[in-house]
């Protein structure tokens, strides 16, 4: 009798095995079908969608009907094709499926991916580049929804590849997630090391003169950008003057070390010397490059000029905009971007709703508030950082960074707008620009007035 039971229980337990089991199978066709079927030649996609309902991917897309639409998103949204990996399409093809395990392969355009992106202002700003190249990205530092996502050079998908042979370099990459030298821009995290390591009263206190060069401790030349220097200044000034010597004076400065800059940078996300984590910063899979610099003495020119942003010093456009949510939140805590508002299945269903998501605490409240200050001490001093939106002050930092062995020049402004109403966060480059062409503050302008209008 206590075999056959034994023999019952068994039995019941190998049936619940088979059922957890096939269970799981179902499970699992259910949920990745989309994926396999996805990748599969014969199954259709889904349309990709702005945050108004304008297409941004359209699989059956016909450039009679389209034309140039996609230009300014290209190489951000992408294509089915692969040829581009590192885009919103490549890397969630899986979510435009019209194909379910229990309905099978529909039709009805369903399948869809909504961004936070507003096309009609990333387009007018990829044009504001007009003849030069360079990208821009915004986003609101409070939830996370990037606005804006563009670069020059870009692709035209609809010409399927066929022109790649003539494509500029780098027209098949979104430069917003890929390496630049960040030039003064880099100030920004130079400045907070220097307020957490010290604090606030003792960085105040220190003042240096600039006579328009710089002979450092080891006997190298630091260089302003005005030749004739800017006299004695204090860290507000000498911010706002971007100005070289007094920043290596201050990196020399006997009040911290080597490692208290180094454990700063570490802090907001930077390799240093090579070593350090690999960033998460990522946007719906889209990889961004891990910031990264070279510092290994404080009194030698290298260091110091990794300090200013060019040296070894490399940082994303993107990266250098979520740093400035952790200022203009004043608490030190970056808010993660995304592009995925949310997707909707073949039966029509919402999912992956985004919600507001963060990342460690890189550094104090206190010294974010008080650079979050000197940026917008900035911003209202300076004419055409006042005119970037008329009557809402704008904190920014500008940089020229010296490319190609010094042989051009890119310009940069990353910044925020004090507003909690239009809480936005931005960065912008310009390739090998020269004066008398179009500045970042006059693509800032475009990008924040047309925002505003189009918020309203």
């Amino acid at each position: 009798m206590k075999s056959i039971r034994r023999g019952q229980h068994l039995i019941t337990l190998m049936l619940l095995l088979f059922l957890a089991a096939f269970g799981y199978l179902v499970y699992r066709l259910t949920a990745e079908a989309g994926y396999y079927m996805s990748n599969a030649d014969s199954t259709s996609l889904g349309f990709v969608y702005d945050r108004n309902g304008d297409v941004l991917f359209d699989p059956d897309a016909d450039a009679a009907v389209y034309g140039d639409h996609f230009i300014d998103i290209g190489n951000l949204i992408g294509d089915d094709s692969l040829q581009m990996t590192n885009t919103l399409v490549a890397q969630n093809k899986d979510l435009l499926a019209n194909y379910s395990f229990m309905l099978g392969e529909q039709n009805d355009g369903k399948a869809a991916i909504y961004t936070s992106l507003d096309h009609a202002v990333n387009r007018k700003v990829y044009d504001a580049f007009g003849s030069k190249d360079g990208c821009a990205v915004a986003y609101n530092y409070k939830t996370g929804e990037i606005y804006i996502c563009t670069s020059k050079p870009s692709i035209n998908i609809l010409n399927h590849y066929t022109d790649i042979d003539t494509l500029a370099s780098g027209s098949m990459l979104c430069s917003v997630f890929y390496p630049t030298v960040p030039g003064s821009t880099q100030k920004v995290s130079t400045t907070i090391a220097a307020l957490e390591t010290m604090g606030y009263d003792a960085l105040m206190s220190r003042s240096f003169s600039c006579s328009g060069s710089y002979t450092n401790l080891t006997g190298d030349a630091i260089n302003c950008h005005n030749a004739s220097g800017h006299g004695t200044q204090n860290i507000v000034q000498a911010f706002a003057n971007s100005c070289n010597p007094f920043f290596a004076q201050l990196v020399e400065d006997p009040g911290w070390t080597l490692d208290d800059i180094i454990s700063v940078y570490r802090r907001m996300g930077y390799r240093v010397n090579g070593e350090g984590e690999q960033s998460s910063l990522d946007v719906n899979g889209i990889t961004a490059f891990t910031a990264s610099t070279t510092l290994t003495n404080k009194q030698e020119f290298n260091t110091q000029w990794g300090c200013m942003g060019q040296g070894e010093t490399l940082v994303s456009p993107l990266q250098l905009m979520v740093w400035e949510s952790a200022v203009a939140n004043a608490d030190g805590i970056a808010t993660m971007p995304y592009l995925i508002d949310h997707t909707t299945t073949v039966r029509g269903e919402v999912q992956n709703q985004a919600v507001p998501a963060f990342g460690k605490k890189m550094f104090s409240a206190e010294s974010a508030a008080h650079v979050r200050d000197i940026m917008l001490e900035n911003g209202r001093n300076t004419s055409e950082y006042a005119a970037i939106l008329p009557g809402t002050d704008v904190g920014v930092k500008s940089g020229t960074a010296q490319v190609e062995n010094g042989s051009k020049e890119n310009s940069l402004l990353t910044g925020f707008v004090d507003d909690p109403d239009f809480p936005v966060a931005f960065c912008i480059v310009i390739n090998d620009r020269v004066r008398g062409e179009v500045t970042a503050s006059q693509i800032a302008a475009v990008m924040m007035q047309n925002l505003k209008s189009a918020a309203a």
